[in-house]
């Protein structure tokens, strides 16, 4: 099945509350980029996200680390692409060392993980499938 993924380094303007923490909703944001993607590979079309049926969010995550958003179709519709999303912490900043010190996770983190449905309309699959 198609897969995507996005990695990129949180920022402090994504920090939201004290002590750097990154609101949860920043990693559903992320899912939204790598959905659009699975829909572009999968469709020809970035179609349209309907709902998540499902969010868990198991870890905190902090401004300077690190995350790997991961997602992919795990069921096609006519219309309808099910789809589940991972985000992982990779690199974590090491402010107890320096400002400028970070370590590379020995085992990712997951953060969050959630199962969502996008829509692309028939019309606009321009990728055909047999």
């Amino acid at each position: 099945m198609v897969e995507a993924k996005i990695r990129l380094r949180l920022s402090c303007h994504d920090a939201h509350y004290g002590g750097g923490l990154v609101d949860g909703a920043k990693m559903l944001n992320l899912f939204g980029d790598v959905a659009t993607e699975l829909l572009i590979r999968y469709d020809g079309d970035e179609g349209l996200f309907r709902a998540y049926s499902n969010v868990e969010f198991l870890e905190p995550v902090y401004a300077g680390d690190y995350i790997e958003a991961v997602g992919r179709i795990i069921k096609v519709g006519n219309t309808s692409r099910t789809m589940e999303f991972e985000a992982w912490k990779v690199i974590s900043p090491r402010a107890d060392i320096s400002d400028s010190a970070a370590d590379v996770l020995k085992e990712p983190l997951l953060v969050c993980k959630a199962l969502g449905t996008c829509v692309t309309p028939k019309d606009s699959q321009r990728i055909e499938h047999v």
